[in-house]
């Protein structure tokens, strides 16, 4: 069983807010003997202009966010998820997830796949693909608290996303987030409940909470849900730091009573269009 602990801080509009921010909490995770520290989305900095987000970004050997929580890592012997940081990609930048271990290595990079193109009204409009190189690699990880798989955020919608890594091994499922407010308020905690439930897998979701520079609201409400479907961590809509502890025979032990990733087959899908009249 591990003691994790979850960050769920607010949107910054630079590195070193955020920074401050962040580096408030990690103390009082450490000082309550955490093994592994999870932070949401774009928690180095998030703001937006134009209706477009504009985090602070720089190229990955010169990131001062990711520098500083390496050696957060080595120098307290911690395992830390970077939920994620904008880091510069050409004329782009990669939204990007970073699993470090309590050496200070980098064991696993991911680049959020699915990327937040949406219309919730005429005013509210985002557009991250124009902003963001979205990524193309689903990732499994050994860790302290088994074999995570990493996403972020608006992956969240895609199960299919989760099975695979499931199928290849995924006991714990990560989704740091920036979740908005609207949205969240009507699927944050469902969502969360479904992959864990349908995967017999623990969920970790940290989430940034409230107003982010320039517009728009994050959720809150970061989450641990057990394989069984339990929510036994909820941030509730403050900047805080959560625990929980994770427990991987709770998931050998859901998948044996419910063996559904044994049971996935591959099928045909018939369209039958009714004829017209």
């Amino acid at each position: 069983m591990v003691k994790i602990a979850c960050l769920q801080v607010s949107p910054r509009p630079c590195f070193a807010s955020a920074w401050e921010e962040i580096n408030s909490y990690l103390n009082h995770a450490i000082d309550h003997s955490a093994q592994f520290i999870l932070l949401p989305e774009y928690c180095g900095g998030l703001k937006t202009e134009n209706g477009l987000l504009k985090p602070p970004a720089a190229l990955e050997d010169d990131h001062p966010i990711l520098a500083k929580l390496i050696a957060v890592a080595r120098e307290n012997r911690v395992w830390v998820l970077i939920g994620s940081i904008a880091v510069n990609h050409g004329e782009l930048i990669k939204n990007r997830s970073y699993l470090i271990n309590d050496h200070g290595q980098i064991l696993a990079r991911y680049d959020k796949i699915h990327l937040f193109d949406i219309q919730l009204s005429e005013k509210q409009i985002y557009q991250e693909s124009a902003v963001v190189d979205p990524g193309s690699e689903a990732v499994v990880v050994d860790t302290c608290i088994g074999q995570l798989g990493m996403s972020v955020c608006y992956d969240l919608r895609f199960p299919q996303l989760y099975r695979t890594m499931c199928q290849r091994g995924a006991q714990v499922l990560t989704i740091p987030a920036a979740f908005l407010k609207k949205t969240g308020e009507a699927h944050w905690h469902v969502l969360n409940r479904a992959r864990a439930i349908e995967n017999g897998a623990y969920v970790i979701a940290p989430c940034a909470v409230g107003p982010i520079p320039g517009g728009g609201h994050s959720y809150g409400h970061t989450l641990v849900v057990d394989p069984w479907g339990k929510v036994v961590m909820d941030g509730g809509n403050e900047p805080c730091v959560k625990f929980a502890h994770i427990d991987t025979n709770l998931v050998n032990q859901t998948r044996h009573r419910i063996p559904s990733l044994r049971h996935d087959r591959d099928y045909n899908c018939t369209v039958i269009d009714l004829p017209v009249e």
